[in-house]
């Protein structure tokens, strides 16, 4: 048996998908998130025509996934502007015309974000039909990806809750409407993104992992419910001297994380390694460690890769362990990722409960 793999949420865009990509925009377009895309909704020409182009991308994205071994693949958020607005424009209360400057993720930057103006709430409901599309490719579960209400927060401005607990309770609320109509539709693996826990953690602990368990509540039991938390993007790519957040934050949350009500941890390793007792902390809870960096043009060999896991394997079971990248892969072309995914699922296979 080998370890499993998976991917975290996004896949490079190809050229021809209109939908404009942050990972891959100028500095200025990143800071402001929401120009290219509201630029792109009011130019784009037949509706059926740019859904097309966005079906196909998600199959390219799912069968690149697939063809070089990834057990569970991503739709590759090829819908997405960014893993956060893409869901808030389906959340009534939030005003996108209405942007409002704002420092964010521990003053690493400064954008013009959307800004809540009204109670949060549900509009419609969009994610099993992304779901259904990319799952429409392969006989491998698809896990489709959510941003949770700590991150979502920290990625509006507030003009109406004034109050960050009682926001992310009504965001993990519709959160869990739309998670349950992913279920309903035959999803089994669904991830909730909560990056900001790395960089707040008294509010992790305070009240974010309940509203994590909040987003999976009533969710039937042969979900995986997985939660990631990065220590937070560069802005751009081989920035090895940006200001992401203290790995030790990771030791503080473990305990709460191994007792809440979810399946599986992501963690990142590979950008910057982790003291590996680490692992120790996650007592019942699959860990989904990342092994190969997503803001780095450098290829990871199979043989560094499967070193590392050995190393992991050492303070967890192998059935507990899953082989990933850091984040999602958005910021890398495709070529690299091919290579990179490649490289990871060879150390995979070299690994497993029978051999680690």
């Amino acid at each position: 048996m080998a370890l499993l793999t998976t991917t975290i949420g996004s896949y490079p865009k190809p050229e021809y998908v209109p939908v404009p990509d942050w990972f891959q925009a100028e500095s200025t377009v990143i800071k402001d998130p929401t120009a290219a895309y509201e630029k792109y909704l009011r130019s784009r020409q037949g509706e059926v025509e740019v859904e097309e182009l966005l079906d196909r991308a998600t199959h390219e994205a799912v069968k690149d996934q697939v063809r070089v071994g990834i057990d569970v693949p991503t739709d590759g958020e090829i819908r997405r502007e960014n893993y956060i607005h893409y869901h808030c424009r389906h959340l009534k209360g939030i005003d996108f015309s209405r942007l409002t400057e704002k420092m964010m993720r521990s003053g690493s930057w400064i954008g013009s974000v959307p800004t809540i103006v009204e109670p949060i709430q549900v509009k419609d409901h969009f994610l099993a039909r992304d779901w259904q599309m990319a799952q429409s490719v392969t006989d491998r579960p698809i896990k489709i990806t959510v941003p949770g209400p700590m991150t979502i927060t920290d990625s509006l401005a507030d003009a109406h809750y004034r109050d960050e607990k009682r926001l992310g309770q009504d965001l993990a609320r519709a959160l869990n409407a739309e998670i349950l109509q992913l279920t309903e539709a035959g999803c089994r693996w669904i991830q909730v993104d909560e990056p900001l826990f790395a960089r707040e953690p008294d509010k992790a602990l305070a009240y974010g992992v309940e509203n994590l368990e909040r987003c999976f509540h009533g969710v039937r039991g042969d979900v995986k419910r997985v939660m990631h938390m990065c220590c937070g993007y560069p802005d751009v790519i081989d920035n090895l001297d940006f200001p992401k957040a203290s790995p030790e934050v990771y030791f503080r949350l473990a305990p709460s994380l191994n007792d809440a009500k979810i399946d599986a941890v992501s963690i990142e390793d590979a950008h910057r390694h982790n003291d590996l007792s680490l692992l120790e902390h996650f007592k019942n809870t699959t860990v989904i460690l990342g092994v190969i960096a997503i803001a780095r043009s450098r290829v990871e060999s199979a043989e560094e890769i499967t070193a590392r896991l050995k190393e992991a394997l050492n303070h967890i079971d192998a059935k507990r362990l899953m082989a990933a990248p850091d984040c999602g892969l958005g910021m890398l072309n495709r070529e690299t990722v091919l290579v990179k995914l490649k490289n990871m699922v060879t150390a995979a296979k070299n690994l497993g409960p029978k051999n680690g």
